[in-house]
């Protein structure tokens, strides 16, 4: 297979608010500290559509905007992957809760934010981002699925990508179904060829090894409370500026082997 390029990344989980961050724990030169994520305001949407904007478009925001900055390329010019397990489950819990009583009002807003690509869709008008985007889940292999689709359309299709991986802790009792531990998301800006921003080339090829876990128990309970967090040990390699092989779960029986030589 050929190899992709990552340009920049960005993330949010607890205790990785924003790379700078993220790669002080995962270089281990700070402890790691499960802290809450705080109410971000994505920069790119006006303030009409920031007060529509669901918990899930901000999060996914948040981490698309870090990785856009730092990039070489702008948004606009960046073919979109959004994977994503669950959505938006504040939304689904509120819809379903509104069905439940007898007058079955749900909320204008609610209806319009129910759909899976939601984030996707404020993303492209915000970012007046008009190349082909995709939205897609597959449970916890969210984050990998969302790398081999970015891989198709890098390489079967020529486009710059920026892929993006949120998910949120449901609410009750939709929690009960699907524990996801915490609000957590990873961007990627993947490209064909290096650049002056590149900062590893990766190869991806299938294995049948198991996949990589963290070191840390912490960080590892992290990695397994929600999909988008599949990526740490990639990450971890990245923070580390070194090279080196992990391994993340498919779907299925599938594995797949992510070499990164660092630049």
């Amino acid at each position: 297979m050929k190899c992709l390029f990552i340009e920049s990344l960005g993330i949010a989980a607890p205790g990785l608010a924003g790379w700078s961050q993220a790669r002080a724990v995962l270089r281990g030169q700070q402890p790691y500290v499960a802290q809450e994520l705080e109410t971000y305001q994505p920069n790119l949407l006006p303030p009409n559509e920031r007060r529509r904007a669901t918990p899930a478009v901000r999060l996914a925001f948040r981490v698309a905007e870090e990785a856009v900055a730092g990039s070489s390329l702008t948004a606009d010019h960046l073919a979109g992957v959004f994977a994503t397990a669950e959505a938006d489950t504040s939304v689904l819990h509120r819809i379903c809760s509104a069905l439940a009583e007898d007058s079955r009002a749900v909320s204008p807003t609610d209806f319009h934010n129910s759909v899976h690509n939601a984030a996707a869709g404020y993303w492209s008008i915000a970012a007046a981002a008009k190349l082909p985007s995709v939205t897609l889940t597959a449970h916890d292999a969210t984050f990998m699925a969302g790398l081999i689709e970015a891989y198709g359309l890098v390489h079967g299709d020529g486009y710059s990508v920026l892929l993006t991986a949120y998910d949120l802790r449901p609410p009750e009792p939709l929690f009960g179904g699907r524990p996801l531990l915490c609000n957590a998301g990873v961007a990627l800006v993947l490209t064909a060829e290096r650049t002056e921003r590149s900062l590893a080339q990766l190869d991806i090829a299938p294995t049948s090894v198991s996949e990589t876990t963290m070191r840390d128990a912490s960080l590892e309970t992290l990695r397994l409370g929600n999909p988008a967090c599949r990526a740490l040990p990639l990450m971890h390699l990245l923070a580390a500026e070194e090279s080196g092989d992990v391994c993340l779960a498919g779907t299925g029986e599938q594995r797949w082997q992510l070499r990164v030589q660092w630049l």
